[in-house]
């Protein structure tokens, strides 16, 4: 429990220090305004392509996004922790609904995801730091993904349970990485990989440079990230993700609705716990500032009116979209992978 609160308030504290949790940034974003998310993303992602096939571990391994766009920050610490045998990953398996594509499950998630970002400013990571940080929309937007939590883990997840068992499975595997849609070798496609994000960074920095919106830049904003993620894989022997944690209250409730049987309380509460140190560690890190950069304030976030009904919605979508594993969590699954996350049948609870 100590661990989770620890890791959480690294993890909050990057956040923060980096920027990326203000609304301003993430709209931004999706507007193709500021880069600063996709710079920090591109650069960890040219990375740990580069390093990661001389540590044997696959290019395609798994995605651990805090915000979609820090996805791959955080490959480089995975991959140097699986020759300590902390953790061992895959890639991940798509999310299908069986409607017209085996990844149907994952555009369809995707378009879910955008248009919840764009409604609160927010995702499932950053809200918690907004909320360390006073932003008056993260209240909105929090609210939201605990209903979301509520109607995914009481409605929602034994719906999609009873539908799993009569789903049809497959018995042929799936190609999941880019070298062996191409036909080529890995080794290629690590090359062409890590050259066209080289090329995209270096555009970025030539056109259109991002303005530093945090108390560091985007590309040591994005190794304080995954310096947390090491925090977490040496504590923790996991990764970190928070998106589980909608669904730890939504149970949470449920319980206490139906009389609060001491029998039946849920038994999982360890992201709560991780997501409580992520608001501490947001609200604590500009008391360290004057210590840690000479600054003698901490950068203001910049203003942005958010829709409270808008960003309550979006919070709502945020979490059953993430409980649903229409799109990859914050902690990848186990090496097996799964189709939908939260269907008993076929759950592997994230490490």
């Amino acid at each position: 429990m100590l661990s989770d609160f620890i890791t959480g308030a690294a993890f909050g504290a990057a956040l923060r220090a980096s920027g990326v949790y203000e609304p301003a940034v993430i709209l931004s974003q999706l507007n193709v305004t500021d880069w600063h998310m996709v710079e920090t993303f591109l650069t960890a992602s040219g990375t740990s392509v580069c390093v990661l096939p001389f540590l044997g571990l696959d290019p395609s391994g798994s995605s651990v996004s805090e915000t979609q766009l820090f996805a791959n920050i955080h490959r480089i610490v995975v991959a140097l922790s699986q020759p300590l045998s902390h953790l061992s990953q895959k890639p991940r398996d798509y999310s299908s609904f069986g409607l017209f594509a085996s990844y149907d499950g994952n555009i369809l998630g995707g378009l879910l995801l955008g248009a919840g970002m764009a409604l609160s400013g927010s995702c499932p990571g950053t809200i918690f730091v907004q909320l360390g940080a006073g932003i008056p929309s993260g209240f909105y937007t929090i609210a939201g993904c605990v209903l979301g939590g509520v109607v995914w883990s009481g409605m929602l997840a034994p719906a999609l349970e009873a539908r799993t068992r009569t789903k049809t499975k497959f018995n042929t595997q799936p190609k999941l990485s880019v070298y062996e849609h191409l036909g080529i070798s890995r080794a290629i496609a690590t090359v062409g990989i890590a050259a066209m994000f080289a090329v995209a960074v270096s555009t970025i920095n030539l056109l259109a440079p991002s303005q530093t919106r945090g108390l560091v830049t985007p590309i040591a904003g994005g190794l304080l990230i995954a310096g947390s993620q090491l925090i977490s894989i040496i504590t923790r022997s996991k990764l970190i993700g928070t998106s589980s944690s909608f669904e730890e209250a939504g149970k949470y409730i449920w319980w206490a609705l139906r009389g609060g049987n001491s029998a039946r309380r849920p038994k999982s509460y360890g992201t709560i716990v991780l997501t409580a140190g992520m608001v501490a560690g947001a609200a604590l890190i500009p008391l360290m500032t004057p210590v840690a950069s000479g600054r003698s304030t901490f950068p203001r976030p910049e203003g942005v009116d958010m829709n409270p009904v808008g960003a309550a919605f979006g919070g709502v979508l945020l979490a059953i979209v993430y409980n649903c594993g229409l799109v990859p969590s914050e902690i990848p699954p186990e090496p097996s992978g799964i189709k939908i996350r939260g269907r008993r049948s076929l759950r592997r609870e994230t490490p």
